[in-house]
This record gives structure tokens, C-alpha cells and sequence, in this order.
């Protein structure tokens, strides 16, 4: 089935640039992008049905590519107790941070846990967003990881999003393994990775590379069974100290390296050389009120393709809104609005090894786009949240909300 698209302008995000067609249109058939170009250009091919955007910027569908969208209970105290001055470290070793929100979700029933994820997606559907990644790592044992990554498939299956998952088992140490985090390590090599992998729960796999959760030689334990698996690596890396994570993940071709406010010179150059993807976090740099700030200008110095996420948890980022981290990653990181809607658009693609199907509007592609009621594409960056009109087209259907 074949559909028309007419009356729009499309920022295409070809080549991470705005590539702009005025008085455009958009053929799509079934799930994918037919033709796309000048509306006086249109090939004379007969369409099931006509759809006017009335002057609309169409862009592509925005992908948040790190979240923590499952999760147990909240952590507004902790977010109290910040403001009165301790650290999330110290907060981490008084029983808080993630422990806590382990805690929540092992007591949290599959259904618990799906309902309030469903609640906190469907704003990001809401506001435009037609892919998100989902990391378990709140469970940190099998079968609390395998509870959240089958609320993560459910997800995938209800929801009008393309959903993938993350397992980010190696997040942290759980309560039982204290004091022996190598043996907690083994168990999650040899046993949580493959037994979650064979029941085709896993898209991919992340780890927490940090003085706070584990080491470099830990890490690479886990990389080593993923690439195994034949399964993508992630990294948060670089957040609090500077380990040389981001560095590990360049040499595991890592499809990206998350947070990054204390990398080095070296370790740009090693994410350049891999094609390794930076992904940004502002809410995690806004709520901890960090003063470290990721080397912005080394990374586009040397190409590294950054993006921009929510990192939506429920301690260090409770963000519900993709699109103030886009008006963030200009405010404090400097980043122009071209270079946030890439960000959220074909660089998070790279970010999720989906760079072939999603990110830009481009023939062949998944009919993935956003017509918004705005007169320049700067305006989704610009505007400091608020819900702006749009219509959001997944896999060429217009969602409804």
C-alpha cells in the first residue's frame, strides 16, 4: 500500500545536516520510504491514499538511545539529599544510589514493572520519539534481569516504538556478591549472558565502568563473552573518574561510549579511529550539577559522532522529555540545533547499530518521521519544553495518542 505525504518541508538529517527540501513530499509503501523529494518532482504513480502535512517540518522520528526505563519505586529523597549536599558516591555507600532502586525492583512484579515503564514511555512516544533503548541492570541476578528484559520485549510488542534491549547486568554489585566482585563477574559471563541471550532477550550488552561499580579488567570479562554471543557492546564510561572505558570500548568497536565528562584527549582519538559513537547525557550532568563538562570541542575536532539521550532513571536523571535534553545539549554543551536534532536522530541510530534503517528520511528506509507544526527545525531544539503539534508517522501509520 502505497501513501502520498504532500504540502511539507523535510530536514532529511542526510549527512547529520539539516539537507533541507522545500515544498516536498513523501511516498511511502507499507513500512518504508518509497520516494522522497520536491513535490513538483513527483513521479506519476498511482497512491492509495493522500495525506496534507499544511506546511509542516518533517523530520526524521527522534531515537533516545540510553534509558533506564524499567525500574522499581523512585529515588526523590536521594534527589533531596543531593540538594543538601552529599555526593552520589556517598550516597551510593549509605545504602542508596542503584542498591536502592535494586531493592524496589526485585520486590516489583513483572506487571508492576511494566505498567509504570508504559507511563514514562509513552511520553517520549508522545513527543516524537519512534525508537528507544531500554537497559535492565536493576535486577542484578537472573531472574530479576530476565523479569525486567521480558518487560522490555512486552514493551517492544505493545507499543508503537521500535524498542531495543540493553542488558546492563554489569551495573553494579548486588547486595549478595559485596566484597567479591569478580565471582559476581564469572556469574554474569557464564551464566545470566548466555542463558538470557538463548532465550532472545538481548540486543545488546553494557556495562558501568567506574571506581563505583567495576573495573577495566572487569569490563573487558564481559566484552569478551558478548562478542562471543555475537552481541553489540555499550559503555558508561568516563562519568565520575577517568579510567580509560571509553578507550576499552573503541577497541571492542563498541557502538557507543555514554556520558564521557572525564575522557581524555586519547580516548577521543581511539572513539574517532572506531567509528565508536559519544553519547552525551546532560540531565545526568544537570542533576548531579557537575562541573566537569565532556570535551565537546575534541569530539568535533575529530568527528566523533556524538548523540544525545534522556538517560532516563529514577536517581541521577528522572528526565521524561528528549527534546529538553536537545535545548540542554545547546544551553550547556554548546552543541547548534542542526547538531542536537542529529544527535537524536541519525547519530542515535549509529548509536544503536541501526544506522541502515533509522535516522534520516532517505529512500528505503523505515517510514519513521515527525511533521511538526514549526516554521524552522531549529524550533525542537529551541522551544524550553511544552508539547508542540505535531502528527508522528511510525512505520507509516500516524499514531494515535
Amino acid at each position: 500500500m502505497k501513501k502520498l505525504w504532500i504540502n511539507c518541508h523535510i530536514a532529511t538529517m542526510e549527512n547529520a545536516q539539516y539537507s533541507c527540501i522545500e515544498s516536498a513530499a513523501i511516498i511511502t509503501e507499507d513500512e518504508a520510504i518509497y520516494w522522497i523529494g520536491e513535490e513538483k518532482n513527483l513521479p506519476n504513480i498511482q497512491c492509495d491514499e493522500t495525506i496534507d502535512l499544511n506546511g509542516a517540518w518533517v523530520t526524521p522520528g527522534l531515537i533516545d538511545s540510553h534509558t533506564h526505563s524499567v525500574f522499581g519505586g523512585n529515588r526523590s529523597v536521594e534527589f533531596e539529599q543531593r540538594l543538601q549536599g552529599l555526593s552520589y558516591a556517598e550516597i551510593a555507600k549509605n545504602g542508596g544510589g542503584i542498591a536502592s532502586t535494586v531493592n524496589a525492583t526485585r520486590k516489583a512484579t513483572e506487571e508492576e514493572l511494566y505498567n509504570s515503564a508504559l507511563k514514562r514511555v509513552q511520553n517520549f512516544s508522545r513527543e516524537g520519539v519512534t525508537t528507544i533503548e531500554i537497559k535492565s541492570g536493576y535486577g542484578l541476578d537472573f531472574e530479576n534481569e530476565r523479569k525486567m528484559l521480558k518487560v522490555i520485549k512486552r514493551l517492544a510488542e505493545t507499543l508503537p516504538l521500535t524498542v531495543k534491549s540493553t542488558c546492563l547486568a554489569a551495573h553494579a554489585l548486588p547486595p549478595e556478591f559485596q566484597g567479591r566482585a569478580d565471582e559476581y563477574i564469572d556469574y554474569i559471563c557464564e551464566e545470566m549472558l548466555p542463558k538470557l541471550n538463548e532465550e532472545k532477550l538481548v540486543d545488546a550488552v553494557d556495562a558501568f565502568c567506574e571506581h563505583l561499580a567495576f573495573s577495566p579488567a572487569q569490563v573487558e570479562r564481559v566484552f569478551k563473552v558478548a562478542q562471543a554471543l555475537n552481541l553489540p557492546i555499550k559503555l558508561h564510561a568516563e562519568q565520575l573518574s577517568s579510567l580509560g572505558g571509553s578507550s576499552l570500548a573503541a577497541k571492542y568497536h563498541a557502538l557507543s561510549a555514554d556520558h564521557l565528562e572525564y575522557m581524555t584527549e586519547d580516548d577521543v582519538v581511539a572513539m574517532a579511529k572506531s567509528g565508536t559513537v559519544a553519547v552525551l547525557l546532560p540531565g545526568a550532568f544537570y542533576m548531579l550539577r557537575e562541573k566537569q563538562y565532556p570535551p565537546i570541542q575534541s569530539l568535533l575536532n575529530h568527528g566523533v559522532k556524538i548523540a544525545l539521550s534522556s538517560d532516563l532513571n529514577p536517581g541521577t536523571s528522572p528526565v521524561l522529555s528528549l527534546r529538553l535534553m536537545m535545548n540542554m545539549g545547546s544551553t550547556l554543551f554548546g552543541l547548534t540545533p542542526e547538531q542536537t536534532l542529529a544527535s537524536v536522530t541519525i547519530h542515535a541510530a549509529y548509536a544503536l547499530g541501526l544506522q541502515q534503517s533509522h535516522g534520516s528520511l532517505e529512500v528505503g528506509k523505515i517510514a519513521d518521521f515527525v511533521a511538526w507544526d514549526i516554521e524552522h527545525p531549529s524550533e525542537i531544539t529551541y522551544w524550553l519544553g511544552g508539547d508542540l503539534n505535531k502528527k508522528v508517522i511510525q512505520k507509516g501509520q500516524i499514531i494515535k495518542f
